[in-house]
């Protein structure tokens, strides 16, 4: 059906509409009051649409349409295929994240984790945590207190011995049979859950009975235990300040642009105080004069809130269109009546052209500065990975080698998100032979750890692997034998045909939750740092090593035979072994008809001089036999 013949048959009723180009791609996802006077609009020749607009309308080959009651629904619709579809010329918002929240996970032997997404898998979840610094900190006074594993190995009891985390007092060691039962493991487990609950005087009144039911019984080891528990619990009640459902909690909104570019910044208030701050950023607006800051307001705020917590009130710097769609969309959603506001005056006004300032800030910061701090982005990507600790300390691992040849290993460290150069440290391969990189990142894995426990030096909090799953099982293999499964792995897999890129990240334990990359997100563009800094290393030791052994290659030797077409040889066959086997037929592609016979005659010589001649004859040419 022609477009002109599909905008007859319209409906007038509220609804939402997707624009389509001749693949079929969703170019633009929209609502609407009245359809059929909304999407006739895009084509109406003696309308002035903005460049953006004119841009997109010559690129509809399409258009579907989806007929809703009324336009609360339409809003809600309009975000969710926003969010599905990221069509290229609506408004995304690319943070679109929750606040950080602790989940203490349904398994048979629960840990506790930093999270931003709910899925219903049974998991508890608490919060959400305000400032984000609260949550990492409740974490590790979780995980030091009561002891709570932080691995992601299954549990089943069958490990010879327990690991490091264990020996530090750091975990009760369920993975080793006769340390710890399933049912003390779990009375730990309720205990976590108590407090994240909110009940601290209940858990500590718990904990001292247990105390003194142990110190009666003349069990004096495990009365200590709980009576440190029981000041630990009483210490947290004081400084616990998860989000509350108070009547004076408001979020402010202010934003500030420049060309194609634009910081907006949140600002959330609890109980009449600022206790958090979130910053999101645009690099791709349209460069014109006609950027409509109140739509591209309404836009973000529509998605933010489709996720996240809602406050009872909303400051922004100026009103927008579907201000009071999207008042009555929230009330329904929090239960109560909540108002968006565009103070012009007065302390509220205040409030928000305090936000602008500071969104001015990042955006000199993010887009000229460019040295975002490296404490937040390794707070972003603790939560983002889920990691049980700070991840103060990053390693990561790279193999290079060409067709099994000069195989070496590149090993960078990175300290609080600085590269700390002197602890690099770079790997001839040595028990492998030919192309495998499984085997080269368990050997390199093991050394590199092995020597690390023996010389009892500094582990990292997180390891990275250049690679897929087969890179991450042998590293997981090699941490097993040295007991050091509580070491989070993660591996960089690349798309195919790609050396410079990262299309996502693997987990390992969670392999089949692969985490999209992302590369407008600062902690993403740390990870893809730390990647390429590795790559570098492992592919400079392998260049040094490969210009060593070619220096002193017999290739060298045959006349016609120059550094470039050395360098070929080795590219295609890898070794100087494999050239030496070599048929004329398999080397002419390479070097052509006359050098391929200079090479094949040079190594048949060099095996004639080196085998040995037969008694009886010796003297009869090999032709004649």
């Amino acid at each position: 059906m022609e477009l002109a013949e599909k905008l007859k048959s319209v409906p007038t009723s509220a609804g939402i509409y997707l624009h389509k180009d001749d693949r079929g791609k969703i170019l633009y996802v929209g609502k609407a009051k009245n359809l059929r006077n909304r999407v006739r609009q895009y084509f109406h020749s003696s309308r002035n649409h903005d460049i953006k607009t004119r841009r997109l309308v010559k690129l509809i080959d399409d258009f579907e349409f989806i007929v809703v009651d009324n336009e609360v629904e339409a809003l809600v619709l309009e975000s969710n295929l926003i969010k599905k579809h990221k069509p290229r010329f609506n408004v995304m918002l690319k943070d679109d994240k929750q606040y950080p929240h602790l989940k203490l996970t349904n398994e048979p032997f629960p840990k506790v984790v930093i999270t931003r997404k709910f899925t219903r898998d049974g998991s508890s979840y608490y919060g959400p945590f305000l400032p984000t610094v609260l949550a990492r900190k409740t974490l590790n006074l979780v995980n030091r207190a009561f002891q709570l594993r932080t691995c992601d190995i299954e549990i089943d009891g069958k490990l010879p011995r327990p690991c490091l985390e264990y020996h530090l007092k750091r975990c009760l060691g369920p993975c080793v049979k006769d340390l710890c039962t399933q049912e003390e493991y779990l009375e730990a487990a309720r205990d976590v859950k108590t407090l994240l609950d909110g009940k601290n005087k209940e858990l500590a009144h718990d904990l001292e009975r247990r105390m003194w039911k142990f110190a009666e019984e003349n069990k004096f080891e495990l009365a200590a235990k709980y009576r440190d528990l029981h000041r630990t619990v009483l210490a947290l009640g004081d400084q616990q300040k998860m989000a509350t459902l108070a009547d004076r909690d408001v979020d402010i909104f202010g934003f500030y642009r420049e060309n194609q570019r634009l910081a907006l910044q949140l600002f959330t208030m609890r109980e009449g105080r600022i206790v958090g701050r979130r910053e999101f950023f645009w690099e791709d607006l349209p460069d014109d004069e006609s950027f409509d800051g109140s739509k591209f307001l309404g836009e973000v705020l529509v998605q933010y809130y489709s996720t996240d917590y809602v406050p009872l009130e909303i400051h922004v710097p100026q009103d927008f269109d579907d201000r009071e769609l999207l008042e009555q969309l929230l009330t329904e959603r929090r239960g109560r009546r909540v108002k968006i506001l565009d103070p012009r005056r007065g302390k509220k006004r205040e409030l928000v052209a305090l936000v602008e300032t500071n969104a001015k800030v990042a955006f000199e910061q993010r887009f000229r500065v460019l040295k975002p701090d490296a404490e937040k982005v390794l707070a972003e990507m603790q939560e983002m990975l889920e990691l049980s600790y700070f991840p103060e300390r990053i390693e990561s691992f790279d193999i290079s080698n060409i067709s099994g040849a000069e195989n070496v290993a590149g090993i960078v460290v990175f300290e609080n998100g600085k590269p700390a150069r002197k602890e690099y440290r770079r790997f001839i391969i040595k028990t492998v032979e030919g192309s495998n990189d499984f085997a080269s990142m368990h050997e390199a894995v093991y050394r590199r750890y092995r020597r690390s426990l023996e010389e009892q030096k500094p582990l990292p909090q997180l390891i990275f692997i250049d690679g897929g799953k087969g890179q991450l099982s042998a590293a997981a293999a090699a941490m097993s034998k040295l007991d050091l499964e509580q070491i989070m792995l993660v591996g960089l897999v690349k798309p195919p045909k790609r050396h410079t890129q990262i299309s996502h990240l693997l987990i390992r334990g969670r392999e089949n939750e692969p985490i999209p990359f992302d590369r407008n997100s600062l902690a993403f563009r740390m990870i893809l740092n730390i990647r390429e800094e590795t790559h570098k290393t492992a592919l400079e030791f392998h260049r040094k090593r490969r210009e060593k052994r070619d220096f002193t290659s017999e290739l060298s030797e045959i006349p016609g035979i120059g550094e470039k077409r050395k360098l070929k040889l080795l590219k295609n066959f890898g070794s100087i072994e494999r050239i030496a086997r070599a048929k004329v037929e398999e080397l002419r592609p390479h070097v052509g008809q006359k050098a391929a016979q200079e090479i094949a005659t040079h190594f048949e010589n060099q095996r004639a001089l080196a085998k040995p001649p037969a008694a009886d004859d010796a003297r009869v040419p090999e032709r004649d036999r």
